[in-house]
């Protein structure tokens, strides 16, 4: 499996791209192969951002964007805008988005969410706002459910996490996990029937090319080690509603009803290890209510991996707002190392009556890098853009060079190849995987 990161413009407007590592079926009437997961990153192409006022605050990109307009690219499964300000939620580029796309679902923190709602293009079920990350709180992570890649496969699931910094008056430091297990062509060792209970959040159905397959639940059978009322969404609306579909169910109503039987999982995690850090976890012991069918297994293939990348453009203490994410979601799914940090390396600094650290840079990303054993560091949010206003009078900047992060990062995490550090020019894309 790979994740392709494909940079849109100059600042932090990303494109990621998910794949499993079987291609057995041809791509979609999307344009992307089945069992893709396709994630959009603030999106801002051209024009200006404004806020408030242009004299409050101005901004203009320097470098053009790799393309005029999001109609370019293949419709992808999710919009994430991860701060209400108007260089992560711009309203000229929300609205090249298509407002009747059955595939696109925008998710967005609270402020900005309201902001999108208020444009009136989207459909109002397709705009949802993100919960806060809460490790008691197992609704609080959005799931995707991902079908299999042919019959008898088993599906895959990806999930998108958002914590955001408690007591922040700036309002601007938050990370947002994603994880993706994909999907694959060869089933795992137990055959799972309908959830007798309903997700909490809006669930939509999946298509799937193989209609006779039977329905599973949106938590793939690993994930979560405890059964609870999950956030799901999909990645296509339904075109249909018979019983025998492949997808989840469009409603409570539609849900199975059949008692589930008790599976116990026993997830233990002594410790993860890297060549320059190493993470320890407590043995978890838990039990997790799931279906099983009557049907004798077939030959099982070991679960896949798991790929896990964390956006956090202006960054986000690791202690202790990342802690809770790390240990109760990214290390019981295997996760570890992180795959991906997309994180600043220019420190910004407003005096403190106007909010304080604008951006964490290099220090706050080091941090994330280190505790979480990131294999690959990507630069992002500091473009040279046009800063105008009043706003921007009291801005303090300190621009760190491509070679001074990869010195810090070698010096820090312990050794060369630890974390590779990249920074992407415009249009520029890197795939990694595991």
């Amino acid at each position: 499996m790979s994740l392709k990161i494909k940079h849109l413009n100059g600042d932090t407007t990303f494109l990621l791209t998910f794949s499993p590592a079987e291609q057995r079926v041809q791509s979609n009437r999307h344009g992307r192969p089945p069992g893709t997961f396709a994630v959009l990153i603030d999106p801002w192409l051209s024009g200006p951002s404004t806020m408030w006022h242009p004299k409050f605050l101005l901004l203009k990109h320097t470098v053009p964007s790799c393309i005029s307009n999001l109609s370019e690219l293949p419709e992808p499964n999710v919009v994430l805008v991860s701060q209400d300000k108007p260089d992560h939620c711009h309203e000229p580029t929300l609205r090249q988005l298509d407002p009747t796309s059955p595939l696109t679902n925008v998710l967005a923190v609270p402020a900005a969410a309201k902001k999108i709602r208020g444009m009136k293009h989207f459909r109002p079920d397709r705009v949802h706002a993100l919960p806060a990350y809460s490790s008691k709180e197992h609704d609080s992570i959005i799931r995707f459910y991902i079908p299999p890649l042919t019959l008898g496969g088993a599906p895959g699931e990806a999930t998108i996490t958002y914590i955001p910094a408690k007591m922040d008056m700036s309002g601007l430091h938050n990370a947002v996990g994603i994880t993706y297990r994909p999907p694959t062509a060869a089933p795992f060792s137990t055959r799972y029937s309908p959830p007798s209970e309903s997700p909490s959040y809006p669930n939509f159905s999946i298509p799937n090319p193989h209609q006779h397959l039977t329905a599973v639940p949106p938590t793939p059978p690993d994930s979560p080690p405890q059964r609870h009322r999950t956030q799901s969404c999909s990645t296509e609306a339904s075109t249909t509603s018979t019983a025998s579909s492949s997808s989840i169910s469009l409603s409570p109503a539609n849900s199975a009803t059949t008692a589930p039987s008790t599976v116990s999982h026993r997830v233990t995690h002594s410790s993860y290890s890297h060549s320059h850090n190493h993470y320890h976890s407590p043995s978890t012991s838990t039990s997790s209510s799931t279906t099983t069918s009557s049907t004798q297994p077939h030959q099982s293939a070991r679960p896949a991996k798991t790929l896990s990348l964390l956006y956090s453009p202006h960054g986000l203490a690791y202690s202790p707002h990342l802690i809770p994410y790390a240990t109760h979601h990214l290390v019981p799914r295997a996760a570890l190392p992180l795959t991906a940090l997309i994180h600043g390396f220019d420190r910004v600094e407003n005096p403190w009556y106007m909010g304080g650290n604008v951006n964490a840079g290099i220090p706050g990303g080091i941090e994330i890098a280190k505790n979480l054993m990131a294999r690959h560091w990507i630069g992002a949010h500091d473009e040279d853009k046009e800063n105008s206003g009043l706003a921007t009078m009291k801005l303090r900047m300190k621009k760190f060079g491509l070679g001074e992060v990869r010195e810090c990062v070698r010096r820090e995490c312990g050794g060369r190849g630890a974390c590779e550090v990249r920074l992407l020019d415009c249009g520029e894309e890197m795939c990694v995987g595991r």
